[in-house]
This record gives structure tokens, sequence and C-alpha cells, in this order.
């Protein structure tokens, strides 16, 4: 008889660790602080050498993403925006990204403010309609990049689809940021993904005490190519993840992340269903309610969605301020994919260095909330929102 592959929660809780690895048989990897590993002799290390570049809780959390991704490899780096930096480095002087206008702000200042100081240019589009990716391709394009769903809209785009175009370009790397849904909800690599990108800080870890990115892949090229880049970071000082502690966290918070991305999904949603009808609210985001505009491909290409939403409030930048400032649950910070609800206004956060006519051009106004809703009870959630909305507005 066949073996069936063991589920998700199963892997999740497993993460390919096995207690005879370490040398007391514990269930949970042991974690070394040590910077320095003792050498068999000299130039010849024992599989690790300084902390900055690798040690054994990073090993162990790197195989415990790649096995939940179904990816051969997985690197881990001190942030998402590392991460991203990474991935650019793979390019050279010369080349040209072609990336979807709705994209983490932090990402589209990388593309905006450092990669044009290495020769990198990018082209910025509207991904929904595929026909645009393809149209914005350059004989110098070597990377399509594309966060879906995307922040802080939520627009989900077609990953097979893209796949597709960008692989019309035998040397184009495809990058899927996969941040808002991890791969619980959806797994980009078996949809035609190069690269799969995480800012770890977020869902996989989960309880807002780690800043952390992650890449995954299955091509053996890309590692070759990855190891190059690595060797760029590593020169300039950098490191490439965060200490064995903060390796520990996430691996832990993975252990937790499915029953976290059911709940945070159940919760969302109703939240979203709530603020639909809400007489203060304009219009409201969510990949699982129809009115969304990508409803059908998120029915085809997720299981599901994360605790992410957003929302247009009615009225301007002042009153949408003193909304969030009246939330007594929910609190105004900014990052998300914690326990606990978090919620921002963009267009003064996330994507404060885009240019106002952009941010506008692609609805990024300034009532836009972006709410991360966390693990509390839902009715506590709504009635926050409702009465910060009614207290404001009415």
């Amino acid at each position: 008889m066949q073996k069936k592959e063991l589920g998700y929660d199963t892997k999740a809780i497993e993460l390919g660790y096995m207690p005879e690895i370490s040398n007391n048989y514990s269930i949970m990897p042991p974690i070394g602080l040590s910077t320095v590993y003792e050498q068999g002799e000299p130039s010849t290390h024992r599989g690790y050498l300084y902390t900055r570049i690798n040690n054994p809780m990073r090993d162990a959390l790197e195989k415990g993403i790649a096995v939940l991704e179904d990816a051969k490899h997985c690197l881990c780096f001190s942030s998402g925006l590392s991460t991203l930096n990474a991935i650019v480095h793979l390019l050279s002087a010369g080349d040209h990204i072609v990336s979807a206008e709705v994209i983490f702000g932090g990402s589209y200042r990388y593309f905006e403010k450092v990669s044009p100081r290495m020769g990198i240019t990018t082209t910025y589009v509207e991904a929904t309609d595929v026909q645009n990716v393809e149209q914005a391709m350059q004989e110098n394009t070597k990377l399509v990049f594309l966060e879906t769903p995307a922040n802080p809209l939520l627009s989900v785009y077609d990953i097979a689809k893209v796949a597709e175009v960008a692989h019309k370009k035998k040397d184009v790397i495809f990058v899927v940021d996969n941040t808002f849904l991890t791969s619980y909800f959806q797994k980009p690599l078996n949809m035609g993904a190069d690269v799969v990108m995480y800012s770890l800080t977020k869902y996989m870890n989960g309880h807002t005490d780690v800043c952390m990115g992650a890449v995954c892949f299955n091509e053996d090229s890309l590692l070759e190519r990855f190891r190059l880049s690595l060797e760029i970071i590593l020169s300039s000082g950098a490191g490439l993840g965060s200490t064995p502690f903060d390796c520990y966290l996430v691996f832990r918070g993975l252990k937790t992340l499915p029953i976290r991305m059911r709940q945070h999904m159940k919760t969302s949603l109703k939240i979203a269903q709530f603020l639909e009808f809400h007489p203060f609210v304009c219009k409201v985001l969510h990949p699982l309610l129809p009115s969304h505009p990508q409803y059908e491909l998120t029915q085809r290409q997720t299981s599901g969605h994360s605790g992410m939403l957003t929302f247009y409030v009615k009225g301007d930048l002042k009153e949408t301020c003193d909304v969030l400032k009246k939330l007594k649950v929910i609190r105004l910070a900014a990052s998300l994919g914690g326990v606990q609800s978090i919620v921002c206004v963009p267009a003064v956060l996330t994507h404060a260095y885009m240019p106002r006519e952009e941010r506008l051009k692609i609805g990024i106004t300034d009532n836009l909330v972006r709410l991360s809703v966390g693990l509390e009870d839902v009715d506590d959630l709504i009635e926050d929102l409702d009465q910060a909305l009614r207290a404001t507005l009415e």
C-alpha cells in the first residue's frame, strides 16, 4: 500500500525535525547561542562556522519552512525587505523588473530608491489583467514580481497565467510574495512561481515578536545564484537571518500556523460581512466576499484567506484617523499577521513614500483602512469597530 502523505497540520508539528538529531533526544530543537563553532582543522569547519552565516537552529527552521512549502530549498534572512534585497541581488546592472503596481510600500520604496542605484529599473502594471504583464516585458526583463493577495488592496493575481507569461523568456525569475496567505492557504511554487518570499515577521511567526524573512524555491541553479547573492550581502556585514533564539520563535510559531490561519479566516470574514453593510463604510475588500473583484479566482487559486481586510471609511483623512483613535480593543500599529488585531491607514504609514497621485490612481486613498484581524473574540472586535465608527461619524 502506498504511504499517504502527511497532512499539513501534522507537517507543521513535525517540521522535518527528528529528536534523534539532537544529542539528548529533545522534542524541540535545542537553541545553541554560540556565535562560533570549533573547527576540525584550520580552514575546515564541521558544517557551521559563524552564526551570522548559519547555525543549527536556522537550519532547522529553513528545513521546516521548506517542508510546509513543498519546496526543495529555503533560506532565511533578517527581514522581509532583506529577503527582497537578496532576490534583487540575483540581477545585474541593466536588468529590468516587472512588478504589480499594488505591493507593500517597503517593496515599492526598494524598487524606487535602492535598485536604481544598482542600475535596475522597474515597470509597474495593473496585474489583474495578465496582458499588462506581457506588454511590459522587455528584452532586459529578468524578474516578475507579485504579491497576491496584494498589500493593502488585497488584489488577487492569477499566478499560473502570470507564470506562463513570465516563462516565455527563459531567463526570467517569477517571484510571488505569499506573506498574506502562507503556504497553508496558497502554494505558488505549485502554480509556476520560481521563488516564494515571506516576511516571516507576519503570519508565519504570528506573535509580533520576531523580524525575519525567507525565500523558498526548487531549482538547484537558483541555489547557486542565491549563494552569490548571499556573498554580496555577507560581505557588506549583514546577516542572513536573526539569532538562533529568533529562529526558534518562528519555528515554534509554525506549529500553530494551521489553527491560527483557520481562526483568522473565520473571524475576518465575519467582520468583513459586518462592515460591508455598515452605514459609515463605503466599501470592503476581502477575497472571500462575493463582492471582491477576484472572488472567483480566489476560489480556484487558494484554499482560504487570512485575517487581512481593508475598508473605506465614509470620511476624509482626519475623520478616518479619528475613528482609529477611538478603537479600544484593536491596536493602532504598523505590522500585521499576529494574534493581536492591528489597524493602520496605509496612505500615511505603509505607503506614505508612494507619491500621492500614484496612491490615488490605484485606490490607496486617505480613507482606506487596513485591518489585520487577530484572534480575539469576534463579537468584541465588531463592537469595537462599530462604536468607533459611530462615535466619529454619527
